[in-house]
């Protein structure tokens, strides 16, 4: 499965911004993808992810009400909206994708990762 991230940018603090996350190749061994995000410094942490099958969706505390993830099966594309953002949610943002529809949050359980696309949150 290959990963292909994009969407990311420069945004004021309260701005939205939608990344996408495009899947190809076995993409029928893809069970769920999640976006992951890294900011300078600081571990990888996990923002969300969704179950292709039935759409069931999972999201950090911290995005919780500000961040919407989806999908459309038929491209087949993830997408993260994120909304009212806020300095502290720059970072690089990852998808990736496991073959374990159970993976959730637990990153070592991705087997695909996708390039990262960086977002800014200015003040």
């Amino acid at each position: 499965v290959q990963l292909q991230a994009s969407g990311g940018g420069l945004v004021q603090a309260g701005a939205s911004l939608t990344l996408s996350c495009a899947a190809s190749g076995r993409t029928s061994s893809s069970r769920i993808v999640g976006w992951f995000r890294q900011a300078p410094g600081k571990e990888r942490g996990f923002v969300a992810a969704i179950r292709w099958s039935d759409g069931n969706q999972r999201y950090a505390d911290s995005v919780k009400g500000r961040f919407t993830i989806s999908r459309d099966n038929a491209k087949p594309t993830v997408f993260l909206q994120m909304n009212s953002l806020k300095p502290e949610d720059t970072a690089v943002y990852y998808c990736a994708s496991s073959n374990n529809p159970f993976a959730g949050s637990v990153s070592k359980l991705y087997d695909y990762w996708g390039q990262g696309t960086q977002v800014t949150v200015s003040s």
